[in-house]
């Protein structure tokens, strides 16, 4: 089982997100999380809103903190575009994603954002599935 982690500082909008579509695309073999460095106790509405219109239910995630998550066989940790704001745990694999924090964005830019978010998660698994299918 691979575990990926989606990182940012609040756990509302774009690890969360992360952590959907990581779930939406692949249930075999993955496990999918999400946290913050300073969660902020809840997930964005839009987020559960914009969500939902692609097909997935996220209102019973819940905004949570590092210490939620295993500190040691993760196989991939994604920080999510917040720098040194992000939290960081032990994993095999680092990335950092450069994506803007959707909170105060109007409806179609945060649109934009989930989109963003929904490709680079389908090509981490993409990348993560061919290196699976080399070894």
């Amino acid at each position: 089982m691979k575990t990926i982690v989606f990182l940012c500082v609040e756990n509302s909008c774009r690890s969360q997100i992360a952590e959907a579509f990581g779930k939406m695309m692949r249930t075999d073999g993955y496990q999918f999380l999400s946290a913050g460095s300073k969660p902020s106790g809840k997930v964005n509405p839009k987020a559960i809103a914009f969500m939902s219109d692609i097909g997935y239910d996220m209102s019973d995630h819940k905004s949570k903190g590092i210490n939620s998550l295993p500190q040691d066989g993760v196989t991939a940790m994604i920080s999510m575009g917040c720098g040194d704001a992000c939290p960081q745990i032990p994993a095999t694999i680092r990335l950092e994603w450069e994506i803007p924090d959707p909170k105060n964005m109007d409806d179609d830019s945060f649109i934009g954002v989930r989109d963003q978010i929904g490709l680079h998660v389908e090509k981490l698994i993409k990348q993560m599935d061919n290196n699976d299918s080399k070894n």
